[in-house]
């Protein structure tokens, strides 16, 4: 048993890795698959399609590296979250299309529960704000309105599961229906305190408790794989949300380390240890993983659209042809020309919680340039980690001097310059940036005793570079002024408009 697999399941793709001992990555498989738009803000995922690119990618790695699956000692799984996936316990089938953690379709619905004064309980039992970012509203709407569903579900009929229940009820082919409370946290019905699905929001959100997943431990083995699905039944042992995992595998491991994933979106996120922190600015209070019963907790700023911007700028607009471009087209000017880009595609997370926001590029002049609309495009991701790290600070009380960070983006020196620039702090780009997938690997790692205990993990971990402001505290004070007032222009764009209307 001398390899581990990592299924790291995102948003816009599925990827298999294959790590060894020294936590190196042997062989990577990718697949990007279909995003679906059926209605302004909706947006979804075929499952199905999902689980094929996953066990593709998974079985091509395998071939590709000349591993035979009797060597995997253990897989772990890092998954895209919040978004929920609802299917047939008989057929194994989904009856919808999942709902993506991006769909706004479900803000209205949020936002009544606010106004009827639900928001403060379920903050204090959860940890989250109330937003349609989270599962528990998306899984209410397809049990009223796919024809069949809440009937089915009352009848026991149906399993809920983010996308980690999905894939391993599919890999131990449905013999297994569970999650861990890193993925449990982000539905908004799983109570922090009791370490269990909350009645009370049950009855709040309308869901048959029958549909919800067992929650494990994030690192232990929850199941085998069935033996036709790889070609060897292999424990299944790690599990954690893409973000916690992200965490773990940047060994921020101790309270107030924290990292920060460039991925689709961003997301920062602060190991505060065994004490769940209540934020005072509307960040997010989340379970990081449980290991033998314990469980660590994080504080977590979201950003909706990080790496998305540079996606629309490569299918929207056709500024680029693929993403890699964006940094040298980007550095082919100084600044941004007086040009400020807001993504708010899809609304603004942390700090603001606007789901009414909408993207916005100002100060375009006759001068103005695609070059400038791509530094414009970094900056804006830049912006908005900077603005999540400001109130990070205010929470921890203290002055954060260094971040880590992960995944795709953070390739992008020059994004990773700016990134140091305007939050005033030291980035640490890891060695091995697959950090999101090595931490579902050493999770899965830890349980079957490939890795003897943390401390042995914790040794893995190097630096690649560091990235030191380059700007005086003052200059990076005026640039987010500016952002802030475009930010302002943003803010309730579509609730606006509809007033109008």
């Amino acid at each position: 048993m001398t390899f581990i697999l990592a299924l790291d399941q995102g948003t816009t793709s599925s990827r298999s890795i294959l790590f060894d001992r020294a936590g190196e990555a042997l062989g990577v498989a990718q697949q990007e698959f279909a995003q679906h738009f059926p209605q302004p803000g909706w947006v979804e995922h075929d499952a199905e399609v999902i689980w094929q690119t996953q066990l593709d990618t998974a079985r091509q790695v395998l071939r590709e590296t000349g591993t035979d699956p009797r060597d995997i000692a253990a897989i772990g799984i890092a998954n895209q979250r919040e978004t929920a996936v609802l299917w047939d316990r008989k057929t194994g089938q989904p009856i919808h299309h999942a709902i993506v953690w991006q769909d706004r379709r479900t803000a209205a619905f949020c936002q009544q529960l606010i106004e009827e004064g639900h928001a403060p309980t379920i903050r204090r039992k959860t940890g989250l704000v109330v937003d349609a970012y989270f599962s528990a509203s998306k899984l209410r709407w397809m049990l009223d309105r796919v024809e069949g569903a809440r009937d089915a579900a009352e009848r026991g009929e149906l399993a809920f599961g983010t996308i980690d229940s999905w894939l391993i009820y599919r890999l131990t082919g449905g013999q297994r229906h569970v999650t861990d409370p890193s993925n449990a946290s982000r539905t908004m019905l799983y109570n922090l305190h009791d370490h269990a699905w909350d009645t009370e929001l049950l009855e709040l959100f309308d869901i048959p408790a029958s549909v919800l997943p067992e929650v494990v431990d994030s690192s232990a083995v929850v199941g085998e794989s069935d033996a036709d699905v790889l070609g060897a039944a292999i424990p299944i042992a790690g599990l954690a949300g893409d973000q916690q995992a992200a965490l773990f595998g940047n060994q921020c491991v101790s309270p107030g380390e924290l990292k920060t994933t460039y991925g689709t979106g961003c997301f920062m996120l602060m190991n505060t240890g065994d004490i769940p922190v209540d934020s005072a600015h509307r960040l997010l209070t989340t379970v990081a993983w449980r290991i033998a019963g314990e469980t660590t907790y994080a504080l977590e700023g979201s950003v909706f659209i990080g790496g998305a911007v540079v996606q629309w700028l490569r299918d929207g607009l056709g500024l680029i042809v693929k993403a890699s471009e964006i940094e040298a087209l980007a550095a082919s000017v100084p600044d941004c020309g007086g040009v400020t880009l807001v993504p708010a595609f899809a609304g603004l997370g942390a700090p603001y919680w606007d789901a009414d926001a909408r993207a916005l590029i100002a100060g375009i002049t006759r001068g103005t340039t695609k070059a400038h609309f791509a530094r414009a495009a970094l900056e804006g991701i830049a912006f908005q980690v900077a603005d999540v790290m400001g109130v990070m600070e205010k929470d921890a009380g203290r002055k954060i001097e260094a971040m880590r960070v992960d995944g795709g983006a953070s390739a992008n020196n020059l994004l990773m310059q700016m990134q140091a620039n305007l939050s005033q702090c030291e980035v640490i780009r890891p060695r091995v940036t697959e950090t999101t997938a090595l931490g579902a690997a050493y999770l899965a790692g830890l349980a079957v005793g490939f890795w003897e205990s943390q401390e042995q993990i914790a040794a893995q971990w190097s630096a690649e570079r560091t990235f030191a402001a380059e700007i005086a505290e003052e200059a990076a004070e005026a640039q987010r002024a500016q952002w802030s007032r475009a930010v302002e222009r943003a803010a309730g764009w579509d609730r606006a408009a509809s007033a109008e209307g």
